[in-house]
């Protein structure tokens, strides 16, 4: 009944005429990459990145970060919920530890587990793009870049301008924003404010999600300074998230905030961007939901850090630079009291030669923690422009992750961490070639991980019902990506195509998979596109697939669909996600929503 009253719906408003001009489509080869300390445009970068534009997230379909990166391939979120009410966020095999956070280029990581990693992304109303970098990253970013970076990029201003937005749809969902945008002589401002409810598609999987988001920009005219403060509110029922018991009804509060002040203070051949950020998280866990005393874990984490990162531009080419100094902090009554102070050196240096054809990038990270001392980790990126539009490169590091304070300390009746973990390591190789012209791009990326001290929750046989974490055995893991991207256009209107094919084999499964927690069910074959199409000029339509197929042998195909009618002031959205009912897994024993609609309307002024 949902899928036929959506295409009943496409094809009606395919009948109707309105006079909305063409958004003009962002080029990638016009944006730079501001994630690394070298500014480099995305087509001079010698590493695997995919760009999320403004164009395709409002393309996209998604009404969150966490379905948005479900369409990249190379990218694993599993979710446990609607409204990416718990996800996890996985890059190329690696666990959902491995993978480092950015918002702006502040680092989010959690000291208490990497579960809340996507509790920090933004609403996709602030976002200018998302730079997704693939591969070894600890030489740029630090730990916990293990497999890869994900930064989101928010919007610098929205002019003078109010918007606001209500969807309505299944499962009792219920949304309201409000998005406002002011400049004046001196100062300009984003505020942001939503809330996200829904009764649940099953039992206990109801939410109320609350965010908030300010961005302002002071002192425009002289020496700007920019601030970004988030909080973000999640109450759900977590139903069987953590235990398959059907009598607990589990039940999760979690927070996140950030607060960060920045500037950046230029010259003809140097630039400085010194920073402090205050970053909070909170969680509460249930195990029964009405009754609190049964079991309840209590854990607030605080991230307080102050860094400045630099580049200076010499004959020999640039070199960027950084330091990092943070301490972290848990109060919980299952962790204890901890702290951990961190600080971070980078070096690296970017050579051109053979008339700026040849690039070579070495670096290193050298890493102190007050619990686990020094760690130095080393890379290089190298690429040769074979034209204008085809360059090929390659990459090489080493990468690290240190335990989190779960990994160390936690315990439950069936869980229990190890204070003497060792911190997982890992050497990664990838070799890769891109073209990209304005209405043509594509890459092909073949990488290799060679791991050793991976941490995983096992037991030592299936008689025992508690799983321990340990540094288990070394793990290889190899692959390809493939992405493409081609706009064209049909009577002067633009359309779109794109597709993401990844390979992943690794030999994980050598373990016995009944005795392990989380490191098996990895993506081995994703395949993903997305087509965008126009045909009137305020009508668009978005076509989104996505087939997994993971180690353990489920496969999966889910079809989702948007159109958007774009009037002078206001627009109407109608989305509809797994139009064909997919019976599918994507996290332990948790079915995924069956077909759902959601339909809203935007409104600026």
């Amino acid at each position: 009944m949902i899928r036929n009253t959506f295409f009943l719906a496409f094809f009606l408003m395919q009948l109707t005429l309105f006079s909305q001009e063409n958004i003009p489509v962002q080029q990638l080869d016009t944006v730079v990459i501001k994630s690394s300390r070298i500014d480099l445009p995305f087509k001079e970068n010698s590493r695997t990145l995919h760009i999320i534009t403004a164009a395709a997230i409002k393309n996209s379909a998604a009404t969150n970060v966490v379905a948005l990166l479900k369409q990249v391939a190379g990218v694993d979120i599993r979710t446990r919920g609607t409204a990416g009410s718990q996800a996890d966020l996985y890059i190329r095999g690696g666990g959902f530890d491995q993978t480092l956070l950015l918002i702006d280029g502040i680092k989010m990581d959690d000291s208490q587990t990497g579960h809340h990693t996507l509790n920090a992304a933004l609403p996709l109303e602030v976002i200018q793009r998302i730079e997704i970098v693939k591969g070894p990253a600890a030489r740029v970013f630090g730990q916990n870049a293990f497999t890869g970076a994900i930064n989101i990029v928010t919007k610098k201003r929205l002019e003078n301008t109010v918007i606001t937005q209500v969807e309505a749809g299944s499962f009792g969902q219920l949304n309201g924003a409000i998005t406002v945008g002011k400049e004046y002589e001196h100062t300009s401002f984003i505020a942001h404010a939503s809330a996200l409810t829904s009764d649940g598609y099953r039992t206990n999987t109801d939410y109320k999600n609350y965010n908030y988001f300010l961005k302002g920009i002071f002192n425009k005219k002289k020496q700007p300074i920019e601030l970004i403060a988030t909080f973000f509110d999640k109450n759900y029922g977590a139903e069987n998230f953590y235990t398959t018991n059907p009598a607990f009804h589990e039940y999760e509060e979690t927070q996140s905030s950030l607060v960060g002040v920045s500037t950046t203070f230029r010259t003809e051949k140097f630039k400085i961007t010194p920073r402090v950020y205050w970053k909070r998280g909170q969680d509460i866990f249930l195990l029964k939901r009405d009754d609190p005393g049964f079991y309840r874990n209590l854990h607030i984490t605080n991230k307080v850090g102050v860094e400045a990162n630099a580049s200076y531009t010499s004959n020999l080419g640039v070199t960027g630079f950084g330091l990092d100094v943070s301490g972290v902090s848990i109060s919980s009554n299952n962790l204890g009291k901890r702290d951990r102070m961190m600080a971070s050196l980078f070096v690296e240096h970017r050579f051109k030669f053979f008339n700026e054809k040849l690039d070579i990038t070495p670096g290193v990270a050298i890493t102190y923690f007050s619990d686990f001392k020094f760690h130095a980790f080393p890379g290089m990126d190298i690429g040769y422009a074979l034209s204008d539009n085809l360059k090929v490169y390659g990459n090489i590091g080493y990468t690290y992750r240190i335990p989190t304070y779960t990994d160390l300390f936690y315990k439950d009746p069936v869980t229990i961490g190890n204070e003497n973990l060792e911190p997982e390591e890992a050497l990664s190789q990838e070799l890769g070639i891109k073209f990209n012209q304005s209405n043509f791009f594509g890459s092909i990326a073949f990488f290799n991980r060679s791991a050793k001290n991976l941490i995983d929750y096992i037991r030592p046989n299936t008689n025992q019902s508690v799983f321990t974490a340990a540094n288990i055995a070394e793990v290889t893991t190899k692959g390809f990506e493939l992405d493409a991207s081609y706009q064209f256009k049909i009577s002067d209107y633009q359309q779109s195509i794109a597709v993401g094919y990844s390979y992943l084999d690794d030999d994980i499964l050598d373990q016995n998979k009944d005795l392990s927690r989380y490191s098996l069910n990895t993506l081995r074959h994703q395949f993903t596109t997305r087509l965008t199409t126009k045909f009137f000029k305020n009508i668009e339509q978005n076509l989104i697939y996505k087939h997994a197929e993971r180690t353990i042998g489920t496969s999966y195909n889910v079809w989702d669909a948007s159109i958007i009618v774009a009037f002078k002031s206001f627009d109407f959205t109608l989305t509809a996600n797994n139009i064909f009912d997919a019976d599918y897994i994507e996290s332990g024993f948790i079915p995924m929503p069956p077909s759902s609609f959601m339909a809203g309307l935007r409104y600026a002024f």
